[in-house]
């Protein structure tokens, strides 16, 4: 893992298959004439619901984070990594088998999880006519994000000289995603002893070598594609267009809960009214 890639490693060639699809929710392009940008989100809130956060820091307190574990650094001669594809492909009951190659590489199948509390930009779609001709007339560059579904898995098929930098391109790619890639960063989760390890795999790590180090089982572990940094959203990364596009759902939505609050009042309010029309004094 430590050595050189040759120069064929950098332009590997990529077979993607869709593990899932992703959808949108609703549309913030409502008064997006004016606009740079169109918006769109999926199942998502500014302000997440009280339960999934007591279910998110139960799941968080079982977290080891940077738990350093050693699957891809062991060395493996030609035989070694005929007899661990063989093993793996007598484990699975699909067809993303692994193979090897004569020059001593193999190929096979990793299956990624998107885990992005951040939207995703992707270019709009073409539209022909004055819009269109007006927008590249004026040199604005538009985009159109959306936030990913939590649940959204891709399977890519890689080579073992597939760096996990090269994984993200490729994911990003698919997804025809313009954000910048090292805004991203792939991690390894494995479970063990009832507890959950995350680790960040390095730009130069080799995640087809990982599993298949550690073969099939997801439990034993898997991919995840989240941000690049932890903590809090640094707003100040996003363009003015974008910030503006982000107070308008907050506002449809802050709108949205005060209509329903008034709603469920008001209907409190009239069962009250016909209950003491229908009682007698006394």
């Amino acid at each position: 893992m430590t050595n050189a890639a040759s120069s064929s490693d950098k332009t590997p060639s990529f077979e993607m298959t869709w593990g899932s699809s992703t959808s949108s929710g609703y549309c913030s392009d409502e008064e997006s004439d004016s606009e740079f940008e169109q918006y769109f989100t999926a199942k998502t809130s500014f302000f997440p619901k009280t339960r999934k956060d007591n279910v998110a820091a139960n799941v968080t307190a079982n977290v080891k984070q940077d738990e350093q574990i050693e699957w891809g650094k062991q060395e493996l001669t030609t035989a070694d990594i005929q007899q661990k594809v063989k093993e793996y492909n007598a484990q699975i009951n699909s067809n993303l088998f692994m193979n090897t190659n004569k020059d001593g590489s193999y190929t096979g199948f990793i299956k990624v999880q998107f885990k992005l509390a951040r939207p995703v930009s992707v270019p709009p779609p073409k539209k022909g006519g004055h819009a269109a001709r007006g927008g590249r007339a004026s040199g604005v560059k538009r985009r159109t994000s959306f936030y990913l579904p939590k649940d959204t898995s891709k399977h890519l098929h890689i080579s073992s000289r597939t760096s996990a930098r090269e994984v993200i391109e490729a994911l990003l790619k698919k997804f025809t995603v313009v954000d910048n890639p090292g805004k991203f960063a792939l991690f390894e989760r494995s479970e063990r002893h009832e507890q959950v390890y995350i680790r960040k795999v390095s730009d130069n790590e080799r995640p087809l070598r990982l599993r298949l180090c550690t073969g099939p089982n997801e439990k034993v572990l898997s991919f995840v594609l989240k941000e690049n940094e932890t903590g809090e959203v640094n707003w100040h990364a996003f363009s003015m267009p974008e910030l503006k596009n982000f107070l308008r759902i907050l506002q449809r939505e802050e709108e949205e809960h005060v209509k329903q609050i008034v709603q469920r009042y008001a209907l409190a309010r009239t069962k009250m009214r016909d209950a003491l029309a229908g009682s007698t004094p006394g």
